[in-house]
């Protein structure tokens, strides 16, 4: 088809009404098709410029040109009004095709092991708390009635940090990562009076060989209450109702004799139940407990004449190994998700 000034002044008038009147993404595409496509009028305006006289070919490319631009103007207002996303109409969503399921998250088994103990003992007035993990060794160890000298406090059983930096180099502290627990309970009672209660879960640190049952990181959780006419008995109540609560109601729970350097007279306690009756043992250790030494009162400026205390402590790997039958501490660091789906 031949072009001449008439007609593409001609097409410039069509085409700018074709585009005006797109009220859909269908007929914008057609409209496009015809004016600007690849085989549309203004290709065939551009490309029939080598075909006219010299002598107006000038004027024919400006009204060529001219042409482009403007058709080119008029698509674009058009596709912004009708709203199409690009030059060729997108398929709509099929809502007939299956959807992709996306995988919800939850909280890792450790996680889950802290919030349930943690509720259970909020229930009786346990207020949870928290402390840093890089502690000095008043609080890991002299306030816990530790002293100088004693095997716990050894190199190899500990990390020992390095610490640099104008106000370490200036005033030396010995400092490590938190062996236990209890150095948030001694923070917690240095920060209030009696009556306390509390329960402190949190990550702990010891250089221990990496087996099916130890691991140089692990997790803890200790409670803690101070005030006037604690005893023994107080104790016992609160460590059975965790018991029955947790591991269920038919649980038996025995106290054993045993020797903590913050408590006195201390204990480890002992359960059976038939959660475990697939172990074949008929006692299981789950924690340690004890009323807390006067010594421990002491450091934290309480008058050991007027306020007594109890302690305990457990491992939330083993509590958590226990219940859910799991065999190798390492799981819980490995990430492998077909362990962490089961939970």
């Amino acid at each position: 088809m031949g072009y001449d000034l008439a007609s593409i002044t001609g097409l410039l008038a069509e085409g700018k009404k074709a585009f005006e009147s797109a009220t859909d993404v269908d007929a914008l595409e057609a409209a496009r098709r015809e004016y600007l496509g690849g085989k549309g009028h203004v290709k065939g305006v551009l490309g029939g410029i080598k075909d006219v006289p010299k002598e107006q070919r000038g004027e024919y490319g400006k009204a060529a040109n001219l042409l482009n631009k403007q058709l080119t103007e008029a698509f674009n207002a058009a596709k912004a009004r009708v709203g199409a996303g690009a030059s060729s109409a997108k398929p709509g969503i099929d809502l007939t095709k299956p959807g992709t399921r996306r995988e919800v998250g939850h909280a890792h088994i450790i996680t889950q092991t802290i919030e349930e103990i943690v509720e259970i003992f909020g229930r009786i007035g346990f207020t949870q708390v928290e402390g840093p993990e890089v502690e000095d060794e008043f609080h890991n160890f002299d306030a816990l009635n530790i002293p100088q000298g004693h095997p716990a406090r050894e190199e190899a059983d500990n990390f020992y940090l390095q610490l640099t930096g104008p106000d370490w180099d200036a005033k030396p502290v010995p400092m490590l990562l938190r062996s236990q627990t209890s150095t948030i309970q001694i923070r917690t009672m240095e920060k209030q009076q009696p009556p306390v209660r509390v329960i402190a879960p949190g990550r702990v640190y010891r250089p221990d060989t990496v087996d099916a049952t130890h691991h140089f990181m692990f997790h803890q959780i200790e409670g803690l209450a101070i005030a006037e006419d604690l005893n023994f008995g107080d104790l016992k109540a609160v460590l059975e109702l965790f018991v029955h609560e947790y591991f269920g109601a038919d649980t038996r729970m025995r106290f054993r004799p045993h020797y903590f350097p913050f408590t006195e007279p201390s204990a480890e306690v002992d359960i059976d139940c038939q959660m475990f009756k697939h172990l074949k043992k008929p006692w299981l250790e789950i924690l340690g407990c004890g009323m807390v030494d006067p010594n421990v009162l002491q450091a934290v400026g309480y008058d050991p004449e007027k306020y007594t205390g109890f302690a305990f402590g457990m491992g939330v790997e083993r509590i958590a190994m226990l219940k859910h039958r799991i065999g190798d501490i390492r799981h819980f660091t490995t990430n492998d998700m077909r362990f962490l789906r089961q939970f």
